[in-house]
């Protein structure tokens, strides 16, 4: 065996541990449900998101990969990042090519950044210290034209546009993404100090901030080109998402939901025990003056947007049909939806790309109060918005 093989013992505590947690959960949803009503909500919930949230989702993640596929292309995203770099330094503390990374993630997924990283002409222009941050950067932005997009396009009850909303949930995805990125880099100035350089800047590569590379071709072939290799990459991050929505939105709906309208349980899609429910409630003093939610189960959002944004996004156009959430939580989950995206299922791996794995727990920390406050700005800018306009 390799000295430093990731292996168990066979048999040891923690496989038992497992299987007392596994029996704990599933014998309360028994409990409370019924073993057969319980699997098949397991079952029903699980294929009408398939069918009806996945598929939806990832038509948008094809139209904006297009769309992210043809500005990379004819050097838009370039335009973008010329006009914003002036702003990563003062509010950041990072340098100005940090904001590739943004506009990257902002077009595709948090992993995204860390191809950047791995450039010597990108990674020349950071210290050290300033490298590991980029992991709270891209994850901030992961999949955030998706998220806007999926946002605007939805249909209120009400007939409320939301559009405002969407766009106020990412002015407090960027405040969380600052407080995230300052946070981290008190911790890896601790670590690193600030004067060593991320790589020596003698390196042959290209030079980002002045230079792209492009496709081979002529105008027309080089856009249809863009596009198909675009819409191409959103397909791969639309059934790359389905595990997420499916296994994550499932179990926390099911925690989240009541029985059925009658108030017995019959078996039917989006049934639940209501536990997230009935902690809300007991939390509502706090909850309420941060987020300001209509109603209790919107918490469930934000929580599935832990592990996965592609569930959490799953969850909203159940609730915006039975009435339950508005413009404050649409703005609300596009903030904390953004900033999160996920992170507890990404941050592990990007931190180890980068070499960093020991500042692991300082990046998820960093990164949960970053999250906590996106929504809090997003609820309060809403608040203003609607209180003035």
């Amino acid at each position: 065996m390799e000295k430093n093989a990731n292996v168990k013992k066979v048999i040891s505590i923690e496989g038992l541990a497992a299987i007392v947690i596994i029996g704990i959960f599933f014998s309360y949803l028994c409990g409370v449900m019924g073993l057969v009503n319980m699997f098949n909500t397991l079952i029903s919930t699980a294929h009408d998101l398939l069918i009806n949230t996945v598929f939806f989702i990832m038509g948008i993640t094809v139209l904006a990969g297009a769309f992210g596929s043809v500005l990379s292309e004819f050097g838009i995203i370039s335009i973008l990042n010329r006009i914003l770099s002036f702003l990563m330094k003062p509010l950041y503390k990072m340098p100005g090519a940090a904001v590739l990374g943004v506009v990257t993630t902002y077009l595709s997924d948090n992993p995204a950044i860390i191809t950047l990283a791995n450039d010597k002409g990108f990674k020349r222009y950071f210290k050290k210290y300033q490298l590991p941050a980029l992991t709270n950067v891209g994850t901030a932005f992961g999949m955030g034209l998706v998220v806007t997009s999926f946002m605007i396009a939805q249909q209120s009850p009400i007939g409320e546009s939301f559009i405002g909303p969407a766009l106020i949930g990412n002015i407090g995805a960027i405040i969380g993404s600052i407080v995230s990125v300052r946070i981290m880099l008190y911790f890896t100035k601790k670590e690193y100090g600030v004067e060593e350089m991320a790589v020596e800047s003698n390196g042959s590569s290209l030079n980002l901030l002045k230079y792209r590379e492009v496709r081979e071709g002529n105008l027309g072939s080089r856009l249809l080109e863009s596009l198909l290799e675009g819409g191409k990459s959103g397909v791969d991050l639309g059934l790359s998402i389905i595990p997420g929505v499916l296994i994550i939105c499932t179990f926390v709906m099911m925690l989240t939901n009541g029985p059925s309208a009658s108030g017995v349980y019959t078996g039917s899609a989006y049934e639940g025990v209501g536990l997230f429910t009935y902690l809300a409630d007991k939390l509502n003093f706090i909850l309420d003056p941060l987020f300001g939610f209509s109603s209790n189960e919107a918490i469930a959002v934000p929580i599935t947007s832990l592990g996965s944004v592609g569930a959490a996004i799953g969850m909203v156009p159940k609730m915006l049909k039975e009435g339950l959430i508005g413009g404050n939580e649409i703005a609300i989950f596009t903030a904390m939806g953004m900033c999160w995206s996920g992170y507890l299922s990404t941050h592990v791996a990007m931190m180890d790309s980068l070499k960093c794995r020991k500042l692991t727990g300082k990046a998820i920390i960093s990164h949960t109060f970053g999250g906590l406050i996106a929504g809090i700005m997003a609820h309060w800018i809403y608040v203003i918005w609607t209180s003035v306009s």
